[in-house]
């Protein structure tokens, strides 16, 4: 919890205490159905907390963003999220009905009234949303595929393009390129210290505007890649 208010050091009262909860209810119901690996639950808070809310160093969810958390497992990053952006929506989805019960139970003990789950895979899921997050569920091009006909085109929801955001480590370039999308890459490094975040990514993929496909930031220069620093 100290390695969280280090990054993040205006939380609101009710932030600090909903961040606070996550450690009992994670330890509770890892005990009944494992959703992190036993030695990584004392690294709670850096090793998932932490590392989803990088995606909040590089796009802050406006009032009423619609988010879709795509194989949520036990509820990263979409959890964290939700309690840092308590005014955006978010839909958890997995396939795996064990892990969406822990992401019930969780979302009752931290009291979140802005958070949904739902049991099923992206592709059935109804509806529109601002932004698709999700932390290394599959191979990029893939993934586009079950959602980028879910992102609204309209009027960005945050400080980036609506689109993607997903959260992968290692060298991904080629990945990256072979999914066919413009995209931009952010090292998490830059953002928190430490070896577990050396190799980590934070990936963004807006959907196309009218007239082109194009990152927030990126100057209007397509298939912009911007690696560290």
């Amino acid at each position: 919890m100290e390695t969280l208010l280090r990054y993040f050091p205006d939380l609101t009262a009710a932030q600090r205490e909903r961040f606070a909860v996550l450690d009992e209810a994670y330890r509770t119901w890892n005990e009944r159905i494992n959703v992190i690996s036993r030695k990584d639950i004392d690294r709670l808070y850096p090793h998932h907390v932490l590392h989803s809310l990088a995606i909040a160093k590089v796009c802050a969810l406006r009032p009423g963003a619609r988010v879709m958390d795509v194989g949520c497992g036990g509820g990263f990053p979409g959890i964290p999220l939700a309690i840092l952006f308590p005014e955006a929506r978010f839909t958890l989805v997995d396939s795996i009905g064990k892990k969406i019960r822990v992401v019930d139970e969780v979302i009752r003990a931290t009291g979140l009234n802005n958070v949904r789950t739902v049991h099923g895979r992206a592709e059935q899921v109804g509806g529109r949303f601002d932004f698709v997050v999700s932390r290394a569920v599959t191979e990029m091009k893939t993934f586009i595929g079950w959602v980028w006909d879910k992102i609204d085109r309209g009027e960005a929801a945050g400080t980036l393009p609506n689109g993607i955001l997903y959260l992968k480590g290692g060298d991904l370039r080629d990945e990256l390129q072979a999914a066919g999308k413009p995209y931009r890459t952010y090292e998490i490094a830059d953002f928190f210290d430490g070896e577990f975040f050396e190799t980590k990514r934070d990936r963004h993929s807006a959907v196309p505007t009218a007239s082109s496909l194009a990152f927030s930031g990126a100057g209007g220069r397509e298939n912009e890649r911007l690696y560290g620093k």
